[in-house]
């Protein structure tokens, strides 16, 4: 299980403090967002909160002042003397917003994916119906693997980031069905060049690279796929890709609220 350093629930009502509850499963949105660095830098910060509040309007929760109220909080849960390299995540459905903080787990470059035959409950958007991916999670280890997964033989997304399938140079993302995060929306505005095609199952062993990217992952660099058989032939798109995410992370803002 994932240990979480911090752990608040409040009450739309009044914003006071009650017993926290992490809300999955429940009628509502999240956003994670990565906190780095002492003063803070919080990564695409305005791009996490833009489609956080977009979500909240699609799942009609529109409290008064939520916008406002969401921002204190964070505020109020971002130490400023504190070193960060963490995940802070902020849920919000009609009875309360929680906010928690977890560390960030680095991964490993001998990274798998295990493919799993499940879409998201809507997945265009970032909403908490999370059971059955996190039933998988939790018996995984995170920093070395993923699901990835899949719908009438296309892969959408994993359980918690996109993916780019490299192919002769070529950069592929999946055509649909999957939540279009924060940090891929930056590679399709860096790049200019990602390519939508939907991306079979039996198709893989023609592509060079997977490569995963999200707010946890950053980006990581898939070794192999037990089952169908897949098997990195490259590393190169990879360390362009880290190269530009690094880059984002240096030139990241400080946090000022």
């Amino acid at each position: 299980m994932v240990k979480l350093l911090l752990k608040k629930s409040y009450r739309h009502k009044d914003l006071k403090e009650i017993k926290f509850k992490d809300l999955w499963n429940s009628q509502g949105v999240f956003t994670t967002m990565r906190v780095l660095g002492k003063p803070p830098k919080i990564l695409f910060f305005k791009n996490h909160i833009d489609n956080l509040f977009r979500s909240l309007k699609v799942y009609t929760i529109n409290k008064q002042n939520i916008k406002k109220n969401i921002l204190n909080l964070i505020k109020l849960n971002i130490n400023k003397n504190r070193n960060y390299d963490h995940l802070f995540r902020v849920a919000v459905n009609n009875k309360m917003i929680s906010v928690s903080l977890r560390k960030r787990i680095k991964p490993k470059l001998n990274f798998t994916l295990k493919l799993i035959d499940y879409k998201r409950i809507d997945p265009e958007y970032k909403n908490l119906k999370y059971k059955k991916i996190l039933s998988y999670l939790k018996k995984m280890d995170t920093s070395k693997s993923d699901i990835a997964l899949y719908k009438d033989n296309k892969i959408l997304e994993t359980g918690t980031s996109n993916l780019l399938f490299i192919k002769k140079n070529k950069i592929y993302s999946p055509l649909n069905d999957f939540y279009k995060g924060t940090t891929l929306k930056f590679f399709f505005e860096k790049l200019k060049k990602i390519r939508k095609k939907n991306i079979f199952i039996d198709s893989l062993s023609a592509y060079d690279e997977i490569i995963v990217i999200g707010s946890g992952k950053g980006v990581v660099s898939v070794n192999s796929i037990k089952k169908p058989f897949w098997k990195r032939k490259s590393l190169k798109n990879y360390r362009i890709l880290s190269m530009i995410y690094q880059k984002a992370v240096t030139n990241c803002p400080l946090y000022n609220s």
